[in-house]
């Protein structure tokens, strides 16, 4: 169990914007997680690599950003999807073949191994359902429920009417429950 005192994302997030490195590290830790599920469901295996880029054009860009959090992680989500987008249309211009890698990247010990082993197994299975849906249904169910933004907001990030992502969410989130009950996983 995490026993470190709440972050005010808030007050680092203005630390960051002013230049203040470790403020942006947290930023960063606390953000990055969800960017990277939703990223996973744009772009599969690929999604540190376009994490990456939208990362530095966050770090880049941070000093200009004006508003809260919420804001904030709507406007990460946004870059992330810009980024998404563009490495999908350089793939498709230049197809490749994917190359295994035998090198795993280097990563500090979670703080209980067991719990992060299960967090990660029942997040996989999840992303894994998820991937199951129509991509646009899979985009939105991801940025509304992993990464926690409003209609209001995700409708911004993939341009289609706040309506219409409620529509698509609870549609993708039914589905979701269908796919559960036909492998028995009581929801």
């Amino acid at each position: 169990m995490d026993t470190s005192p709440p972050v005010d994302l808030d007050r680092a997030l203005e630390a960051a914007r002013e230049g203040d490195e470790e403020a942006f590290r947290t930023l960063y830790r606390q953000v990055q997680p969800r960017l990277l599920r939703y990223l996973r469901t744009l772009v599969g295996q690929e999604a540190e690599d376009v994490a990456s880029e939208a990362w530095l054009h966050i770090a880049k860009d941070i000093g200009s950003f004006s508003g809260d959090i919420d804001r904030f992680r709507a406007w990460t989500a946004t870059i992330a999807r810009h980024r998404a987008l563009d490495h999908l249309r350089y793939l498709q211009r230049r197809p490749t073949e994917n190359t295994p890698h035998g090198h795993l990247p280097e990563r500090p010990a979670p703080e209980n191994p067991e719990n992060q082993a299960l967090d990660t197994l029942s997040t996989q299975a999840a992303l894994s359902l998820i991937a199951c849906l129509p991509r646009d249904q899979a985009e939105i169910v991801v940025l509304r429920v992993v990464v926690g933004l409003d209609a209001k907001t995700v409708a911004r990030i993939v341009g289609k009417r706040p309506g219409t992502v409620r529509t698509a969410a609870h549609r993708g989130l039914r589905r979701l429950e269908r796919l559960l009950n036909d492998v028995g996983h009581p929801v």
